[in-house]
């Protein structure tokens, strides 16, 4: 466990020292992360959830377009709810929405927050709880799905869905 913590503070440095420059989106001197370099920020957690499972022992997951649809729906959707939750404003769960983007796997969670944090400090605090920990962790995980919606005011709602 004090590996998966070093990885997260290594990676929690690398990114403090990236917005002092402001090279990852944050405006320096603002105190709110905005999101610039989209194409990236999946990859950074993509690659930041494979260390922390390889640290653990789990095989590496690979994104899934199908589940990053899902996971950008979501996340736009609980913007326009303005609450984090599991069910969309038309009654859909987890389930449905992959279902809906033809996602023919087994969704094994969803992990789902707001924040006016960045990518890697939204995974510190989910592997702080042990529920969203275990969704992210799950040795089944095969594929992941990762996405996010940053209203103007720069408040983000960040959704991941692990699957196999």
């Amino acid at each position: 466990m004090k590996r998966v913590f070093l990885i997260l503070t290594v990676l929690a440095s690398f990114i403090v020292s990236a917005c002092a420059t402001g090279n990852d989106g944050t405006a320096s001197g603002s105190g709110v992360y905005k999101i610039r370099n989209d194409e990236r920020v999946q990859f950074r957690m993509l690659d930041s959830v494979n260390a922390l499972r390889q640290a653990a022992g789990s095989r590496n997951v690979q994104l899934n377009a199908q589940l990053n649809a899902a996971a950008a729906t979501h996340s736009r959707d609980m913007s326009v709810q303005n609450r984090p939750w599991h069910f969309g404003s038309d009654g859909s769960s987890p389930l449905d929405r992959i279902a809906r983007v033809g996602y023919t796997g087994t969704l094994l969670g969803e992990t789902i927050s707001e924040s006016y944090e960045n990518e890697l400090q939204t995974l510190t605090a989910w592997m702080e709880n042990s529920t969203t920990r275990s969704v992210i962790m799950d040795p089944k995980a095969v594929n992941m799905g990762f996405s996010w919606f940053q209203e103007p005011n720069g408040k983000i709602w960040w959704t991941l869905v692990m699957a196999n």
